[in-house]
């Protein structure tokens, strides 16, 4: 039986159903298109859909089930793009799509202070 434990994921939540189908998303959104993994990426579209729609509604949350609704558009985006041979450029991101070019950038002046040493530092 713990086998069973470690192996399926079991959500506390609708919240916390739809961070772990959001990590998953991430992970496998920039792998090559298989049909194992147009399957598994219509599996997870069709949960967010009906089980945890489902519990989302029943915890009455509206919010929740916008953003399921805006994760269901991004999914269903990426298999558009993703058949169409394009790459995609992007994440999703607290249930929403954010672009890499959206993303923020820091800049950073490196420096040498005074002294003896070569090391390097930062100065902000």
């Amino acid at each position: 039986m713990a086998k069973h434990k470690k192996r399926f994921y079991q959500p506390t939540n609708s919240k916390d159903a739809m961070r772990e189908i959001e990590k998953l998303f991430n992970q496998y959104k920039d792998a090559p298109l298989t049909k194992e993994l147009l399957d598994y990426h219509q599996n997870l579209i069709n949960r967010l859909n009906s089980d945890i729609l489902a519990a989302a509604k029943k915890e009455n949350i509206p919010q929740r089930i916008k953003a399921i609704q805006s994760m269901t558009e991004v999914m269903q985006h990426w298999a558009q793009v993703k058949l169409a041979g394009k790459p995609y450029e992007g994440k999703m991101e607290h249930f929403h799509f954010v672009a890499d070019s959206e993303e923020m950038k820091f800049k950073r002046h490196v420096t040498k202070i005074n002294g003896n040493n070569s090391m390097r530092s930062t100065r902000h």
